[in-house]
């Protein structure tokens, strides 16, 4: 049976920590997926606005624009609004964030640290990929 190359889906990390858009790189790079990584909110929403990804991986604690100014942007454009975001944020942040995450209808939340499987699982679950 001829295999079927399968086309790249592009993710945009955004997130104020270089390491961490190089891990989560290296975790999706395996499986077929090209990541562009963005620091910062504001940098994050330009490369959204240019690549018009298949997914975005969003860091809620941001210095310039956090992550959630950055969703409500990307919500109030039409362009990005159809857009899939899975917020990847630190387990010590409060109940308020995650209840926030149920009433603003994000795809789903990682929470920091994560392992490779529990990143692919959920950026998988939401891109409706079955492996």
């Amino acid at each position: 049976m001829p295999v079927v190359e399968e086309k790249k889906r592009v993710v945009v990390c955004i997130e104020d920590e270089p390491e961490m858009i190089d891990l989560i790189k290296l975790i999706l790079g395996r499986k077929n997926f090209t990541l562009e990584g963005a620091v910062g909110g504001r940098e994050g929403l330009e490369k959204v606005r240019e690549i018009k990804p298949d997914l975005v991986l969003l860091d809620l604690m941001m210095p310039d624009i956090d992550g959630w100014e950055v969703y409500q942007n990307m919500k109030a454009d039409e362009e990005l609004s159809k857009i899939p975001v899975i917020v990847v944020t630190a387990k010590a942040q409060s109940i308020d964030k995650v209840l926030g995450l149920h009433i603003a209808k994000v795809d789903d939340y990682v929470t920091k640290p994560f392992g490779p499987q529990e990143l692919l699982a959920s950026v998988n679950k939401v891109l409706g990929i079955t492996e």
